[in-house]
């Protein structure tokens, strides 16, 4: 059974830091390449889309490490779920406290009502979005780290 959830934690802590790793580096590219006013319709349009799901991500991943500490608390490598875990509380803080409400503004966007700073809003998410990033791979090297 600890098995079973390591592996799936594994999965769904690597398939957030991928996602995550390419909204930041390909897409961001790719809309910002686009003519006229598709790439900031694009970014809103991705705000809503990912702004539904990766909540559900994110937290769903926050539980599953703290089962598997709890579940493997005496087991070898519990100390680095438990840093893991608490390494997605920060993520989860950081969605909550800086980059939610930038995309709440950004979800709502059109080229008709978007704010003169627009662009500094985005790029002050990216780089908000390139910390969380980082936390969350570091945290899913610390769940890869405890299997070996």
């Amino acid at each position: 059974m600890l098995d079973a959830l390591q592996v799936t934690t594994t999965v769904v802590v690597g398939l957030l830091v991928g996602v995550e790793f390419c909204v930041v580096v390909i897409m961001k590219r790719i809309l910002d390449a686009l003519p006229g006013d598709a790439g900031q319709l694009g970014h809103a349009h991705g705000g809503r889309m990912l702004g539904a799901l990766m909540p559900f991500w994110y937290i769903g991943s926050l539980v599953l490490s703290t089962v598997w500490a709890v579940a493997g608390w005496h087991h070898d490598g519990t100390g680095l779920v438990v840093t893991a875990a608490g390494l997605l509380i920060v993520s989860v803080l950081m969605s909550v406290l800086l980059l939610v409400p930038i995309n709440n503004r950004n979800k709502t966007w059109t080229p008709e009502n978007r704010p003169a700073d627009w662009r500094e809003q985005l790029h002050r998410w990216e780089r908000y979005h390139y910390g969380r990033v980082a936390v969350i791979t570091a945290a899913f090297t610390l769940l890869v780290t405890s299997l070996v």
